[in-house]
């Protein structure tokens, strides 16, 4: 297990100068998020010059990078072409986990099941794998639900933020049965009340989480997830809940 930045805490910087922050703070590992609506990288810059792109995200510093976020502004059939492309890249980058947005409440759960699995199989061709991130307002908002998207889709994996779980609608459900299925994390400081607080002002079980995560051998990234939070110096926040982390592992 290590810990790891995503860039997303840091989203009014270019990809340059975040990556150069994280370097600062010592972090081995950043989480990139390849967003149309807004990344770092957007997926239309790679599909334009994957070569331009390549060197921006891999070749421009020495931080290892631990996943990539993706989310694409298109649908059907062009929008799993322009993911085979994303996985394609994910490979010549040496990505393996690719976290993808589940689908919004209300969308017919076997639709939803059907998408994630064409997403899995078309990153497994580039040995690469899918985690849906658990998010509020959202199919993930719910572990059973995730688990059962888990169960039926083969090869999916879990983006996993405890937060959603302490501030959103399913707050008093155990996650111990979804934890099998956790590819990736992102982690902040919570309260039941507000999503995210200064670190060490909130109620996250940092040491119960890395527990439950450890009895099921995980051995990959916590990814710090952290906005910047008006008052606080952003960096030292992100510096605290580093080594915090780093102290549990």
């Amino acid at each position: 297990m290590f810990v790891a930045v995503s860039l997303e805490s840091m989203p009014d910087l270019s990809i340059e100068d975040a990556v150069e922050i994280a370097d600062d703070l010592e972090f081995a590992a950043v989480e990139i998020d390849l967003h149309e609506d807004g990344g770092h990288i957007r997926p239309s810059e790679i599909l334009d010059n994957a070569d331009t792109a390549y060197h921006r995200v891999r070749l421009s510093h020495r931080l290892d990078i631990a996943s990539f976020s993706i989310r694409l502004q298109s649908t059907g059939n062009e929008h799993y072409e322009q993911f085979a492309e994303l996985c394609k890249f994910a490979k010549m980058c040496k990505v393996v986990t690719l976290t993808v947005p589940s689908a919004e409440l209300g969308t017919p759960f076997n639709e939803e099941v059907e998408h994630l699995q064409r997403l899995v199989d078309v990153a497994e061709t580039e040995g690469c794998r899918v985690a849906v991130r658990t998010q509020i307002g959202r199919l993930s908002e719910d572990p059973d639900t995730l688990m059962v998207l888990c169960d039926n889709v083969h090869g999916l994996g879990i983006t996993l933020d405890p937060s959603v779980f302490m501030c959103g609608p399913c707050s008093n459900k155990s996650l111990d049965r979804i934890m099998k299925y956790v590819f990736h994390v992102h982690l902040r400081d919570s309260k039941p009340d507000a999503f995210q607080v200064s670190v060490g002002q909130g109620d996250l079980d940092y040491a119960k989480l890395i527990g439950q995560l450890s009895h099921e051998k995980y051995d990959r990234a916590f990814s710090i997830h952290m906005t910047p939070i008006d008052g606080l110096d952003h960096r030292v926040e992100l510096r605290k809940l580093r080594r915090l982390t780093e102290s549990l592992l």
